[in-house]
């Protein structure tokens, strides 16, 4: 074998380095990479195992935002506390002193100013009913009257009752506040000197449930007509063990239920297999089983989903998610100057057309990151359902109705973890669909279930949205 000459040694040996070069250039370039998603793991393992990870936002900027609205034209007007509409229960006269505080000389009034405060009464108030119980002549049923005030028929040991605003009041503070059974307590107590203890205070939910679950079927079996829905779920636990809570936006009504898993069968039990309307929704795969609706994915889960991957890509990898993100924000600006009046119905189609042919074009580019291949098929399965917002007016992009909806269920959730019976969760859903329907619908939530405490049940078609 002819050894190799000087000069192909020299070829070689350039072939080499040039290699290592390369070789070296690569493995800074992981090492970065390793180094940049080793934080990000860090980060996200500190923040799971921290109470108030949702309320820590690393360290603070340097030189820090001054606090509070900036001065400027920008600042917006002055906010004050207004007079009270309602004519005062109580006049006070401050006269003026005789002799100045400071001198002693006599004084003389100028005018007479006004100040108006608003107090909460901490007394409360104590009802006795006499109640006239007698029979029939002819039949000899035991007849027993009712008061529009009272919110049960029970006596002898059950005589002593909560009145219809403090059951509503209870049901308020646990189910929107989320304040647990033992501090409800405590606020009774402190505040108004009533006594109440946590038994006595699910007892109250249970029964304001109990009393409210026929509204709740009215407005779940609404659903099927509203012409869109926003569906999510969230996390959950009753008696300890895993459960879900799922939530359904439409028009007039929000609607809640506690179910033991997370599956279709849940979701098809209130909209129904055949509904026709439009689901906004973030991707769930069985909601594609709803075939007879039009869907609109969430455009804020997306574009998460890709400022995730152009922050872990590595190269050209980030490029696919970079520019499926900016043609998502496009699609948004568009939907902005139409509800601005800039754009007409002929117009908004043609951007929409170029904006589906942009997205064509993206998905028909070969990928070779594995990620940016998931992402490309999610969208080529779901290219249908990304610009339904643009189509139908009055649909949003995303669906952050549903998150808002479920804000209330997180609060809860981290204070007291969930229920503790199945009766307990469907308490839960009943009363957070009536509470969050009243806002929706711009009721006063607390009077409406005191009526349904006293009796005095409103028509169903007062809450019950016409959809």
């Amino acid at each position: 074998m002819a050894q190799p000459t000087y000069d192909e040694l020299l070829a070689e040996n350039g072939h080499l380095r040039q290699r290592v070069g390369e070789l070296e250039a690569q493995v800074a370039e992981l090492q970065a990479q390793v180094q940049h998603l080793s934080g990000q793991l860090q980060a996200a393992l500190r923040a799971s195992k921290r109470q108030a990870a949702p309320f820590s936002k690393g360290p603070p900027k340097d030189p820090p935002a001054t606090p509070g609205r900036k001065s400027g034209e920008n600042y917006g007007p002055k906010a004050h506390r207004r007079i009270p509409r309602h004519p005062p229960d109580e006049i006070i006269d401050v006269p003026l002193p005789e002799a100045c505080p400071h001198c002693a000389a006599p004084t003389v009034e100028d005018h007479q100013a006004q100040q108006f405060q608003t107090e909460i009464p901490r007394r409360p108030i104590y009802r006795r009913f006499d109640i006239h119980v007698g029979h029939c002549t002819r039949c000899g049923r035991r007849i027993q009257p009712r008061h529009p005030l009272q919110t049960s028929d029970a006596l002898g040991a059950a005589a002593s009752q909560l009145g219809p605003d403090a059951q509503a009041a209870i049901v308020h503070l646990n189910k929107h506040a989320g304040l647990s059974h033992g501090k409800i307590a405590d606020y009774f107590r402190a505040l108004f000197d009533i006594s109440l203890t946590p038994s006595g205070v699910c007892q109250v939910l249970l029964r304001a449930a109990r009393r409210c679950d026929e509204i709740y079927q009215h407005l779940a079996d609404s659903l099927p007509r509203a012409p869109w829905i926003v569906p999510d779920e969230t996390g959950w636990r009753v008696g300890g063990k895993p459960a879900w809570m799922h939530a359904f936006v439409s028009p007039g009504a929000t609607v809640y239920h506690v179910a033991t898993r997370r599956a279709y069968e849940v979701a098809e039990g209130f909209i129904g297999v055949n509904y026709a309307g439009i689901l906004v929704h973030d991707g769930w795969a069985p909601y594609d089983r709803f075939v007879h609706a039009r869907h609109q994915q969430c455009l804020d889960h997306l574009l998460r989903r890709c400022k995730r991957l152009v922050e872990a890509a590595a190269g050209w990898a980030g490029r696919f998610p970079r520019r499926i993100r900016q043609l998502l924000c496009d699609a948004l600006k568009l939907r902005d100057r139409r509800e601005a009046g800039e754009l007409s119905g002929h117009g908004v189609a043609v951007a929409r057309g170029r904006l589906e042919g942009r997205l064509d074009r993206l998905l028909n580019a070969p990928q070779t990151d594995p990620d940016n291949r998931r992402l490309a098929k999610h969208l080529d399965k779901h290219r249908g359902d990304l610009f339904t917002f643009l189509k139908a007016p009055g649909v949003d992009a995303t669906n952050y109705r549903a998150e808002q909806a479920m804000r209330p269920a997180a609060v809860n959730r981290k204070v007291w973890g969930g229920n503790r019976t199945p009766a307990g969760a469907h308490a839960q859903g009943v009363l957070m669909t009536v509470l969050a329907t009243c806002r929706r619908q711009a009721r006063d939530a607390l009077t409406f279930i005191a009526d349904i405490l006293r009796g005095r049940y409103p028509r169903l078609s007062t809450l019950t949205p016409d959809t």
